[in-house]
Order: C-alpha cells, then structure tokens, then sequence
C-alpha cells in the first residue's frame, strides 16, 4: 500500500493542507502513468506512442504531464511538445525509483489538480488509484492482454474496479478480464491498436535483404517477436515444427524470424533436430525503421499465437502481407473475425501447416494485397485512431 493504516489520518491531513494552499494557477488537463515507452520495443510501447501522437494532434488547446517509471532522461523522445511534459524516474534502484515518481506524481495531482488521470499499466493501478481516489480525481487504467488474463492481486483488482474507466484492445481482453477480476463491462471501453499507413506500405522484396539472407527464390514465412522463454505462446516453435509438411508443397519455404531473446538457442536446437535448420533463418534484432523493408520480403506472416491484439498483424496487413494467427485470443479484432486472415488453434502444428500452403497458394481473396491493405487500413488506420483517442480526451475534461 502506498500508505500503513497507521500513518493513514496524517496523511490524509497532509494532502488536505496542501489542497487548501494550492492555488491551482498551474492546473493541466491530464496526467500520464507509464512503466516504460522509449527504452522497450513492444505492442504496448507502439499502442502508447499512438497516444501520444493523437494527443499531440489535438485541436483543442489541452496540456499533460506524463511520468515513466523505468524510462531515463537519456532515451530518445520524439513527443516532447508543448502539450506534453515528460518525467523519468528510473535508477539502480527501482524502489527508490518508485518512491521518487510517487512524491512527485502527488505533488502534481495536488498542485495542478488535472482532470483526468490515464493509468498506462494494471501493475501501477495500486498507485495510481489510490492517490486518485484520495484526492477524487477519476483515473482510467489501460489494459493491453495477457496482464489482466487472470485474476489480480486484490489490491490491483480493486483499483480497477473502482477506475471510472478501463481501455483495452480488443473484445477478448474485455470478456476475459472482466470475467477473471469481477469488473464491469460497461466501464471497459475498446479501444484497438492501430497502424500508420503512410509508414507500413506494400512494395517489391529488397534485393539486398534477399542476399543478406539468403531468401532470393524462396516463399517466405515471417514472424517479428520477441523470443523470451516466458513467450513461447508466441508460436515460432509450431512454425518451425510445421516447415517440414509446407515443404512437401513448397520446397523453396524459408522462414525468417525477427526478433531477440533467450529463447533462441532452443529454437535453434529445435530446427537442427527436426532438420530444417536451413530453412529457419534468425534475423535478430531489427530496428524499427528498417521493419517495412523486411515486411517486404514475407509472402505470409504467421504468428499462431495467444495476443491481446497483435499489431504486428496490422503492420503486415499495411503492407499487403497476408497473416495467420491463433483463434482464441484478440487477433479476432485486427483479423476481424477470419475476414481479413486465416485463424488456426495457436498449438496445432498441423493447422498451421495447411493454412500457410493455402497462403502460399495464393488463391484466396485474402491473400490480394491490395485489398487486404485497404480493408485493415478502413478500421485500423491512426486517422480513426485518434478520432477514437480525441473523443476520449475531450470527454475526460
């Protein structure tokens, strides 16, 4: 808890001193709560920097504070603004770290008293809440997938519960959470990732990537994700176990996996096993203005996976890229429902197989690309992105 019970009446004390001095001549509009945006790559990461892009765009003269717990001074922040102030908090030490961004993230709410507080994270919802509520400022917590899954700790079940509202990204992550932590579906609000259109475009394959890694002549599956041994939901070992039944149709496949973590080796050891170690080829880390260049070069991208939403399908979808997923998460939403791409059971190795010979195929109106960029492009586009973001902002003045 952010205060015993038996400092509890001096605090409350103290915070009502405080209200009765500010002069409130500093007041802004919203405050931001994150964990960490610029020193991570992830769907999380993109998902806030669309906030802040919609939030910069805004025509109404509005201003934010933004506080980062495990972000630094040193990270490269292109939405400094101003509109939005940023806050770093992170050290050595991440209890000081905390103890720091909680000091000074009260001293904000008291002193410029914002209307509305935007929790970035489950996890900071104990924090954040409870200042909020102390003070009664509403705050609304963002909520992304697999965090709210399963049931909270009571402490930050009950911060949600008492949230005036809660985002998150697709239907599923509404109907699982809600179900998981006894939450009210009429606070949750949709509010799905989105994909920016002019930077994720279709095009030729580059014949420099082709080279580099040694794809000239090949269909090419391609996965981006992280490869973390606490993600193997993620599917890229299913992938690899499928290779050898796609091969028997294609025997030019290759798939190109993007990403970095320590989960490699296995997945490596994994291919070597089951002799297809010449048709995996691990790209690594690839930085993200490089991706839409090596979006290019995938005839399918396949994550048979378990997402809160998956952008990354959206990215591929841009780009004209046809995709796979699992059916039983919220890839339903960017995949909208099967019409956009193929949904197969995240763990059949069998199912992800003849899907990607479909694909590779390449008979299905979901694999014109054409087509498959405009459809995604009408509901994922950032423009409707941040008119659904604006509306928000504007009702939480």
């Amino acid at each position: 808890m952010l205060v015993n019970k038996k400092n509890k009446n001096n605090y409350l004390n103290l915070i009502k001193n405080k209200q009765t001095k500010s002069k409130q001549t500093q007041k802004i509009n919203h405050v931001f709560v994150f964990l960490e945006v610029f020193s991570l790559e992830g769907g999380i990461q993109s998902y806030v920097k669309d906030v802040f892009r919609a939030y910069n765009a805004l025509q109404e003269p509005m201003k934010a504070e933004v506080f980062i717990l495990r972000d630094q001074q040193s990270c490269v922040n292109t939405f400094k603004s101003e509109r939005l102030q940023f806050n770093y908090f992170k050290t050595k030490s991440p209890q000081v770290g905390r103890a720091r961004m909680t000091w000074a993230l009260l001293n904000c709410l008291i002193h410029k008293r914002p209307d509305h507080v935007f929790c970035g994270h489950a996890y900071l919802a104990p924090l954040v809440g409870s200042l909020c509520q102390t003070l009664g400022i509403p705050y609304t917590v963002m909520t992304h997938g697999k965090e709210v899954w399963q049931s909270l700790p009571n402490l930050t079940k009950v911060n949600l519960q008492k949230a005036s509202k809660i985002w998150t990204v697709s239907r599923y992550t509404r109907e699982i959470a809600s179900a998981a932590n006894n939450l009210n579906t009429d606070k949750i609000k949709v509010l799905p990732c989105a994909v920016n259109g002019d930077r994720f475009t279709p095009g030729e394959k580059p014949a420099h990537l082709l080279e580099r890694y040694g794809l000239t002549g090949a269909k090419v599956l391609m996965t981006v994700t992280r490869l973390w041994s606490g993600d193997i939901y993620k599917g890229v070992d299913v992938t690899i176990r499928a290779l050898s039944q796609i091969a028997e149709v294609f025997p030019e496949v290759k798939y190109l996996v993007i990403g970095r973590g320590d989960d490699r080796p296995r997945l490596t050891q994994l291919a070597q096993d089951l002799g297809v170690q010449n048709q995996v080829v691990f790209a690594g880390f690839v930085k993200t203005e490089e991706l839409v260049e090596h979006y290019r070069l995938a005839d399918a991208y396949v994550m048979p996976s378990q997402e809160g939403f998956g952008i990354v399908y959206l990215e591929a979808m841009a780009c004209g890229v046809p995709v796979l997923s699992g059916d039983a998460d919220g890839s339903a939403d960017p995949l909208q429902d099967g019409k956009l791409g193929w949904r197969v059971p995240h763990r059949d190795r069998d199912a992800v197989a003849a899907a990607c010979i479909e694909i590779l195929k390449g008979e299905d109106q979901r694999c014109n690309r054409e087509w498959l960029r405009k459809e995604a492009m009408k509901v994922f586009g950032i423009e409707a992105f941040q008119k659904r973001l604006q509306q928000e902002f504007l009702s939480s003045t």
